[in-house]
């Protein structure tokens, strides 16, 4: 079994920031494509951000693009989300996920495990 862990989520005030962390154990980490998500109670998970294996492609959602950055360490087995400017709409649970291929994907079915989340709840 693959266990996934994010950290670094909390409180924090509109134009804030906050960086997120997840470690994935396991050399399997190091091919492949990596992805953060978000859901809100009673609304469907959406995508976030991913990253390919050796980082050289990155894709972001049209409404965090050019506020948050998503990297990865793979001598660490660690992928970070960087968020900046952070709004009330961003509040949410953060998924990371690891990805079956190397390239970067953005839908659900496209990741074969997940974390149990990190809480964001940015205040007006």
């Amino acid at each position: 079994q693959v266990q996934l862990e994010e950290s670094g989520g909390g409180l924090v005030q509109a134009g804030g920031s906050l960086r997120l962390s997840c470690t994935a154990p396991g050399p399997v980490f190091k091919t492949r494509a990596m992805g953060w998500f978000r859901q809100t109670p009673g609304k469907e998970r959406e995508f976030v951000a991913s990253i390919g294996s050796n980082a050289a492609k990155l894709f972001y959602s049209d409404s965090v693009k050019g506020r948050f950055t998503v990297s990865r360490d793979n001598a660490e087995n660690t992928l970070y989300l960087q968020m900046n400017s952070l709004k009330p709409e961003d509040t949410a649970l953060y998924y990371c996920a690891r990805s079956v291929a190397g390239e970067i994907r953005f839908q659900e079915r496209d990741y074969d495990y997940w974390g149990q989340g990190t809480q964001v709840t940015v205040s007006s």
